[in-house]
């Protein structure tokens, strides 16, 4: 039975180590590749060990395109989106979790709904909307389709109805608060663990997200970092040096948003399996 046991969780620890290598390992291999001259990218064998030429490569960078200039505007553009979805998203949640209103049931669906459907198809109405209020080359045009998220609506709302007791909401509504004091004093301290793993997720997909970007963004000075860096990709000879040292450098504050909220991002995946 021990040996079952042990054998069981050799096994474990051992797909764990896999699938971490796994994971980690492009991430390695681009910085490898940041450090190396661009002739690296094709060599046989592939080239596992780092340069000596990643600053070289990101000085080419800066040459190219405005490298700080575009991640502020990335920066700008994922806080405002995250802090907007976390806003919306828990109130609805709240709203959704804790009230009784007509059509509830009917609404929260059909916000689930929209998740089935490709973003590609909704990307013409989407920029003649755009178009239409005089957004193009704008941050806001670039970020406001992306202020109501279905997947943050459900998280909180399936999050405040697992941790937010309806005894709770009764006491306060009986000592005199207002909803919105009990969103803000009761259900808001709950449901912080849910908010950093939202916030985590939103940031990182606006951070990634490129296709709405490349359509309405045509101004180089308001390029966000993905957009700055297809723009380097314009020839036959493509420096592949160079464009992976700028994509190393962009999934630096990335790796930072990760560390700074992992704590609470862990707290909220094993709020149900600890007591």
């Amino acid at each position: 039975m021990i040996k079952n046991f042990k054998l069981g969780r050799f096994f474990v620890y051992l797909f764990l180590i896999v699938a971490a290598f796994l994971s980690v390992f492009p991430f390695y291999w681009m910085f490898v590749m940041a450090t190396r001259p661009s002739a690296a990218y094709n060599s046989i064998p592939p080239t596992l060990t780092p340069g000596d030429q990643l600053v070289e490569n990101f000085q080419k960078v800066l040459e190219k395109i405005p490298f700080f200039g575009a991640m502020f505007n990335t920066l700008i553009m994922c806080l405002v989106v995250t802090l907007v979805v976390l806003l919306i998203s828990s109130l609805a949640g709240f709203a959704f979790a804790k009230f009784k209103f007509p059509g509830k049931n009917i609404l929260f669906v059909s916000i689930l709904l929209t998740m089935i459907i490709p973003p590609q198809l909704g990307l013409i109405p989407q920029y003649y909307l755009v178009a239409k209020f005089g957004l193009l080359d704008t941050l806001f045009g670039a970020m406001v389709i992306f202020f109501l998220n279905p997947l943050g609506i459900f998280l909180m709302r399936q999050y405040i109805s697992q941790s937010v007791s309806d005894e709770l909401i009764e006491a306060a509504k009986l000592d005199g608060c207002s909803n919105f004091r009990i969103f803000r004093s009761i259900v808001l301290p709950i449901i912080l663990p849910a908010f950093a793993t939202l916030g985590i997720i939103v940031f990182t997909a606006t951070w990634g997200e490129f296709l709405w970007q490349f359509t309405v963004l045509r101004d180089p000075d308001m390029y966000t970092i993905q957009v700055a860096l297809s723009s380097m990709n314009t020839t036959s000879n493509v420096d592949f040096g160079m464009i992976l040292s700028g994509v190393f450098w962009a999934t630096i504050p990335l790796v930072i948003v990760f560390l700074m909220f992992n704590k609470l991002f862990i707290a909220s995946i094993t709020e149900g399996s600890v007591k």
